[in-house]
């Protein structure tokens, strides 16, 4: 059992920002952090494995999960449900481990209220024009559903605010070490409190930062 009370950590971005690569790194670098597979209802990807990307399910038994309250947080996104098991993270924690989600604002939201103690972070990519170009550059939707996914993507962004920390993935090892860093609860340069950091996201989404 670790000295300090395992944690849980929930990481949102819009999609294309590279919080899958980000997450997969952090985890790499922290054998004892524990990742909690999202369920989902969406088709599975050629590069996906089930049972670690995502637990591929059925509509039907996807809300037979969530009638039962088997889900800490769930969301529609894109016409397809996502959602994660409270008795997973529930039992990563009582071993005494951080765990790690990988969801959408939403879910993070309902994560909050159900365990206020959790740390969230949001990930921005360094620019719009940057964050078109990843999602042409994965070659796995049409222009129709890519257009779909920037114009959802602005408003996933519009919540960054909501986060306790928000990490930019300009650089995949300096991104990284800001996780890391929120991780060993020294995240101070990268809290969304950080005015330095809240004009930097004003550039990157062209919206005001303050109320």
């Amino acid at each position: 059992m670790n000295e300090r009370q395992a944690r849980l950590f929930v990481i949102a971005a819009p999609s294309g920002a590279g919080k899958t690569t980000l997450v997969n790194e952090l985890i790499t670098h922290n054998p004892g952090l524990r990742f909690s597979v999202s369920y989902t209802t969406r088709q599975q990807r050629s590069n996906e494995a089930a049972g670690e990307d995502y637990i591929f399910v059925g509509r039907e038994e996807f809300e037979a999960l969530h009638n039962k309250g088997e889900m800490l947080e769930s969301a529609e996104v894109f016409d397809n449900n996502y959602g994660t098991s409270r008795t997973q993270v529930a039992e990563y924690l009582r071993r005494g481990h951080n765990v790690v989600l990988e969801i959408d604002w939403q879910g993070a939201r309902q994560v909050r209220e159900s365990m206020p103690a959790c740390v969230t972070v949001f990930i921005l990519p360094p620019s719009l024009e940057e964050l078109e170009r990843r999602l042409r550059d994965r070659r796995t939707d049409s222009a129709q559903v890519i257009e779909r996914r920037l114009r959802d993507a602005m408003n996933d962004m519009s919540h960054w605010d909501e986060f306790d920390y928000v990490v930019v993935n300009d650089n995949l090892e300096r991104a990284v070490a800001d996780l890391q860093a929120v991780l060993d609860n020294r995240g101070e340069a990268v809290a969304t409190s950080n005015e330095a950091l809240r004009t930097t996201i004003a550039g990157i989404i062209g919206a005001e930062t303050t109320d």
